[in-house]
């Protein structure tokens, strides 16, 4: 998974300084972000704080590794049953 290059204190900053006053297109060419970039961060982020973002960081990353092992379960699974159904 490719890594942000703003940090969770940093994305939340921005979405302070929007609700501050601050103009979208004037945040995005100062931080050297798409508008759509923003308007990303903020329908992700919006309403969040900085704890919260960590917290579903790594629910997002734990949901990762278990549909993995899922997966390489199935696929296990699958293989066991194509060998019991072969005839010997």
């Amino acid at each position: 998974m490719k890594r942000s290059r703003y940090t969770d204190s940093q994305i939340m900053d921005a979405l302070k300084r929007v609700e501050a006053g601050i103009a979208v297109p004037d945040l995005c060419r100062e931080l050297g972000i798409s508008s759509a970039t923003f308007y990303k961060w903020r329908a992700k982020y919006g309403g969040m704080d900085t704890s919260m973002m960590a917290r579903m960081k790594e629910l997002e990353e734990e949901n990762r590794r278990l549909k993995k092992m899922y997966a390489e379960e199935r696929m296990k699974a699958e293989i066991v049953a194509e060998a019991l159904a072969k005839k010997w």
